[in-house]
């Protein structure tokens, strides 16, 4: 089916820290699965054990049976799983082993429960059922609901069976039956509800990660179709004005210089169009970092708080400091184990301040220095900014100040407004 990459799944416990949401989702379900599984030979022991006494070779016999059932059904439910998520092509080998399991277990749950004294023709058709119902739940990733259903009515058949042959009447077999097909309906359900929340988790997490290429295939898009919109154009009129002077000039018509000067002209006005095309594409705006911050530290399961994103700041400010947000953003996203991100501005003095904090931080041992925070460094000192970072335990924070304006009004130094706060 296709719903995770390859490469990425379930992790172990001790690899929980490092774990993304979706890996760490899947392990705690694949975990809770496998719990429930392991509980098959402790529900037989207590419905035997409770009817009547039981010892010998047969009960020896039944746990370790029960135990191997056990452990075939959830190696059984990890390679169905694989499966169902499409990391693997198949698991024929684990349903065969498991349907021949079951049928050792039934037989085995039968014989040791005719075998105590008086044995109880309800106990025993409950007993037989169980390896049959945890068959099924192992099997429940390789199938739609409508088959899930059916494969159940094997469970009450199978209760049905080992009741009667444990002497018990019509009407004693009837019980068994009908608490077998009730708990082994809502168990198939459970599981499978649970295999395909796994996959919903894995189809979303695949989807943001179509989206994010879709983007920057869009933006490439965009930025190609613009240069073509205004290079392409100039680029055919600076060869057919070429042409034209290279014919002017073997005819030695006077004109031909005249035609150069022009092409001349029409490649310089070319160029100041390209160079306004790639700045505007590289120009950063501030609010709108900020709202694209906050929606991809969402989309990684980073609560976000924003104070001060209505404070008004002159352009040569907001393009700096939307760099430092960029910038920010990216590292914790990419090299932070955060759970909670601030990002805080504020103006005032003569400067504007933008701090970004978060409760990710990685051991000093564990950060690499990167070229980014050197990188924004050479930014803002080229318009006399400033950019600190901080690290106490889990806590990394990043301020980055820059001077405003000369120009700037004074009522937007010393007055300004509230700074909102949303999350």
């Amino acid at each position: 089916m296709n719903r995770a990459p390859a490469t990425t799944g379930a992790t172990g416990l001790a690899g929980w820290s490092r774990a993304s949401n979706p890996q760490r989702f899947e392990t705690y379900n694949r975990w809770t699965l496998y719990i429930i599984l392991a509980f098959e030979p402790f529900l037989a022991l207590g419905l035997l054990a409770g009817a009547t006494e039981y010892t010998g070779a047969g009960a020896l016999a039944f746990v370790v049976v029960s135990i191997v059932h056990c452990g075939v059904a959830i190696a059984t439910t990890r390679s169905t799983l694989e499966v169902y998520l499409g990391r693997a092509a198949s698991a024929r080998r684990e349903v065969w082993l498991l349907g021949a399991v079951t049928i050792v277990a039934t037989v085995v749950a039968i014989a040791w429960a005719n075998g105590g004294r008086n044995p109880d023709p309800i106990v025993t058709g409950n007993v037989a059922a169980i390896a049959p119902v945890v068959a099924i739940l192992a099997l429940s990733p390789l199938l739609t609901t409508g088959r899930l259903m059916l494969a159940t009515l094997a469970v009450p058949l199978t209760a049905a069976i080992a009741a009667l042959v444990a002497g018990g009447t019509l009407v004693q077999a009837t019980v068994p039956v009908i608490t077998t097909a009730l708990i082994a309906a809502g168990a198939a359900l459970s599981f499978r509800v649970s295999v395909w929340m796994i996959g919903v988790v894995w189809e979303q997490e695949q989807r943001r990660a179509v989206d994010a290429r879709l983007a920057v295939a869009e933006e490439r898009l965009r930025f190609s179709r613009d240069l073509h919109d205004v290079f392409g154009r100039t680029l055919s009129t600076v060869a057919v004005k070429s042409e034209l002077a290279a014919e002017l000039a073997r005819r030695g018509d006077d004109r031909a210089p005249e035609q150069m000067l022009e092409v001349r002209r029409i490649a310089q006005d070319a160029l100041r169009e390209v160079r306004a095309v790639v700045d505007g594409y590289r120009a950063a705006d501030l609010p709108t970092e900020l709202a694209g911050a906050r929606e991809i530290l969402r989309s990684a399961g980073v609560e976000v708080l924003v104070a001060g994103e209505a404070t008004a700041l002159p352009p040569r400010a907001q393009e700096a400091l939307a760099w430092v947000v960029r910038e920010a953003v990216t590292n914790v996203v990419r090299h932070a184990d955060a759970k909670r991100c601030v990002i805080e501005l504020r103006a005032g003095a003569g400067a504007a301040t933008l701090s970004i904090s978060n409760d990710g931080a990685r051991t000093a041992a564990a950060a690499r220095a990167g070229s980014g925070l050197n990188g924004l460094r050479e930014r803002l000192a080229t318009v006399g900014g400033t950019l600190e970072v901080h690290r106490d335990q889990a806590q990394f924070t990043l301020t980055a100040a820059v001077p405003l304006d000369s120009g700037t009004t004074a009522s937007a130094l010393t007055t300004q407004p509230t700074p909102g706060v949303t999350t």
